[in-house]
């Protein structure tokens, strides 16, 4: 099974190499994708999120809760550089929401019968069955790979500078984080696309957190051009 769909603001490839898993499998995951972009995307003027923002809700959904713990775990662990609320920006979860979301979205195709999957939403990919490859690319030649990890039953997660420029802010000024020129993490995709947001947000210091929460590898470029990387790191051969 191959399917290809723009949502959220960016594509979003399946591959699913269970013959006997249906089509609609397919279909729910794509369905929720866009469920959750309608109900918690801050560019729509009618989604939870907005309308939370002003203070149109009395009571937010399990889901959005949820979200904004999350959200709220990071910002503390991160003394304030991962923050989701800054000043002139409005509230925007998306950094959590993308991951947590895609993470869901791998449990839908679990729960269908799915063993070996391929899941990759904007670049932030989740496998099963595998060993899977899957490359990282270089921060500045969009025609090159940094590295080639081999993941069997996780995720890999990157944020960087190259497709939406200086667009994470460090929330300690309030001016665009750029201690790296890119981060990817290796741990489950709830954590690896907020990880490497809040990393990216640290700058240099980001990857020595990264690397300290448990279960976690991580493969960065500095801005200085530094290669740096944690020796659990799954390369592949």
């Amino acid at each position: 099974m191959r399917r290809v769909e723009h949502v959220m603001g960016f594509p979003v490839s399946l591959r699913v190499d269970d013959p006997d898993v249906p089509e609609e499998a397919a279909d729910a995951v794509f369905r929720w994708l866009r469920e959750v972009d309608a109900r918690f995307s801050p560019f729509r003027d009618d989604s939870e999120v907005s309308r939370l923002e002003r203070g149109e809700v009395a009571r937010v959904s399990e889901d959005l809760g949820e979200v904004l713990d999350l959200c709220e775990a990071y910002r503390v662990a991160t003394g304030g550089a991962f923050d989701v609320r800054l000043p002139g920006r409005g509230l925007d979860p998306g950094a959590v929401v993308k991951g947590w979301s895609v993470q869901r979205a791998a449990g839908l195709l679990r729960a269908a019968g799915a063993r070996r999957f391929c899941l990759n939403a904007g670049g932030d990919v989740v496998v099963a069955g595998g060993p899977w490859r899957v490359g990282v690319r270089h921060p500045e030649d969009v025609g090159r790979l940094c590295t080639v990890l081999e993941v069997a039953d996780g995720a890999v997660a990157t944020s960087a500078r190259y497709e939406r420029g200086d667009h994470i802010v460090d929330g300690r000024t309030g001016r665009p984080a750029t201690g790296l020129l890119a981060v990817t993490v290796v741990p489950t995709l709830t954590e690896a696309d907020t990880v490497a947001t809040a990393a990216f947000a640290m700058g240099a210091d980001g990857v020595e957190w990264a690397a300290a929460r448990e279960g976690c590898e991580v493969f960065a470029v500095d801005a200085g051009r530094r290669v740096l990387r944690t020796a659990g790191l799954p390369v592949a051969g």
